[in-house]
């Protein structure tokens, strides 16, 4: 069984950069740590490791408290990293960063991002900090104990194609909520949210002897740099949110939404696989559409290699998300189409699948009974078809403890305008109609780049050079377009 849908999703969107209202609450957030209390050293080896920028990688940890109303409490420990601005004159401040997941580690992220192509003169304006999210990697993890049958279902369930399908799912997801809830790292669950996240950034820039931070935040990293600049907007200098989730983050509504993402981008793939008759999977889009759900039909019936209908979809999901994988998915296509099995992936961590059930389960509440899911199937399936089975199905979030420590924030227009927004129109794992559901959000406060292109991620990696050269001068001379900006397509080179 390949990789759980969720899990692939979040690691590619970093190789594809390694490839190319609640308002703050007076009381806990108004808490800051002493300056320069960070000492650097040598990154972990697994880190350094990662890309050639590295060995100007530098690291340290943080406590901050695991509960902010009580913030001389117990405390956990937050992962950090610099890649330290080389020109002193021209250094304006430091530039927080997150790739995205909930799950992801963030250590390495300054070194992919220079790796990727992050301009020079970004680089020299700024001291870029990456950090492992609370709950992840190297910053306090925590677990659910979950098998790898388990994490190759969790997060996503299998495809529902009846009433009967999410039932039979319940059981699993109940199995999953009720581990994490009894798990060694319990205690860290009604912590684990995006909104703490948030108060733990702004400790590092209180740590970092900084008045205020500019931000970039990709994917799910749009979420928490949107809960920042709300809690914070006094503290937000300029927020770049790239690829963005709606306001509610990976709530109910967010993940449903990954069906619409699906169908929005899958055309590109169509005419590229029509446009390519080697690959034997139809001479038009329309043939290439077709032979989608042949190969759902036929390993729903017959799985080849562990890859069933739900997996191959997941399987089309994960690799829409970078446009230089298109041959890679066409030649997984016609090997299953010839019944060879694909290779298996890497796997990844326990932590990863752990930490996303925790905060995505831990922000929003999620309806509790089966029948809500069955519902939403039934819809996404019609609407949907080529994933609305599975994301409007059930997942551990369902039977997730009650106890919440605050409600979600509400992301709204309250505070400067120094938002830069930017999406590709056809992005499969934070769909437009999402983006522009933050947009209206933020009001006055944000403006809008939209490029005429697929895939997931736009700034630094993308072809755009309008949206691109939009965002390096709003980081580097907060130059930002006076209304919502529309980038043209460019011809591929």
């Amino acid at each position: 069984m390949r990789t759980s849908l969720s899990l692939a999703l979040a690691a590619t969107a970093v190789a594809a950069v390694a490839m190319s209202g609640a308002s703050a609450s007076a009381a806990p957030d108004a808490v800051t740590a002493k300056p320069g209390s960070l000492r650097w050293g040598p990154c972990p080896q697994q880190a350094a490791a990662q890309s050639a920028d590295a060995p100007r990688l530098e690291c340290a940890t943080l406590d901050v408290p695991l509960d902010y109303r009580a913030p001389d409490g117990r405390q956990i420990e937050i992962a950090v990293s610099r890649l330290a601005s080389k020109d002193p004159a021209k250094r304006r401040g430091v530039l927080l960063t997150n790739p995205g997941g909930p799950g992801v580690s963030g250590l390495t992220y300054p070194a992919l991002l220079a790796g990727a192509g992050l301009p020079k003169e970004v680089l020299d304006s700024y001291d870029v900090i990456g950090f492992d999210p609370r709950g992840v990697g190297r910053s306090t993890p925590v677990t659910c104990d979950l098998t790898p049958e388990q994490q190759a279902r969790g997060n996503f369930p299998p495809y529902a194609h009846t009433a009967a399908d999410v039932t039979k799912e319940a059981p699993h997801a109940r199995a999953i909520a009720e581990q994490c809830a009894t798990s060694r790292t319990a205690w860290m669950l009604p912590h684990t949210t995006t909104a703490n996240t948030a108060r733990d950034m702004d400790r590092i820039r209180a740590a970092l002897g900084e008045r205020k931070t500019s931000y970039f935040g990709t994917s799910y990293g749009t979420y928490l740099g949107a809960v920042y600049t709300t809690l914070f907007p006094e503290r937000s200098d300029r927020i770049v949110l790239d690829s963005n989730l709606g306001p509610g983050g990976y709530d109910l509504a967010g993940f449903r939404l990954l069906g619409r993402g699906m169908e929005d981008r899958f055309p590109d793939f169509a005419a590229y696989a029509a446009a390519h008759p080697e690959y034997g999977l139809g001479s038009t889009p329309k043939q290439v559409t077709a032979k989608f759900f042949e190969l759902v039909k036929r390993l729903d019936a017959k799985p080849v290699g562990g890859i069933d209908g739900t997996v191959f979809r997941g399987v089309t999901f994960e690799n829409l998300y970078v446009e230089g994988y298109m041959p890679k998915l066409a030649g997984e296509w016609q090997a299953l189409d010839k019944g060879k099995p694909l290779p298996p992936p890497a796997p990844l961590p326990e932590n990863f699948s752990a930490s996303h059930f925790y905060v995505t389960c831990g922000d929003s509440r999620w309806p509790g009974k089966v029948r809500d899911y069955q519902r939403n199937a039934a819809i996404d399936r019609a609407k949907y078809p080529m994933l609305g089975g599975t994301t409007g199905s059930i997942k551990a979030c369902a039977f997730w403890p009650d106890t919440r420590v605050e409600p979600p924030v509400r992301i709204g227009d309250r505070g400067p305008s120094n938002v830069l927004m930017v999406q590709n129109e056809r992005d499969p794992g934070t769909p437009l109609v999402g983006a522009m559901k933050l947009r209206r959000a933020f009001g006055d406060r944000a403006t809008m780049v939209t490029a005429d292109q697929g895939g997931h991620g736009v700034y630094p990696f993308s072809r755009n050079t309008c949206a691109n050269n939009t965002v390096t001068a709003f980081l580097t001379d907060g130059q930002r377009p006076t209304e919502d900006l529309a980038c043209a397509a460019e011809p591929k080179k």
